[in-house]
């Protein structure tokens, strides 16, 4: 199930993957090894900002 959160994430990653694969066949490998880097890095950080909302609403359950 996925919130409004969610969604900027997994547009930038499709976004990113598209553009590294572009780059690895049109224009040159190393740019789109580069870029292709950014697609787990992104999902990385994706996962972050939900374990740091889980554990507000973990906390917030906790309180009252």
């Amino acid at each position: 199930m996925f919130t409004k959160i969610d969604y900027p994430f997994l547009i930038a990653t499709f976004v990113s993957l598209v553009a590294s694969v572009s780059l690895w066949f049109l224009v040159n490998h190393d740019y789109g090894l580069f870029v292709g880097i950014w697609v787990p890095s992104i999902l990385g950080l994706w996962v972050g900002v939900r374990i740091v909302l889980l554990a507000g609403t973990v906390a917030r359950l906790r309180k009252g």
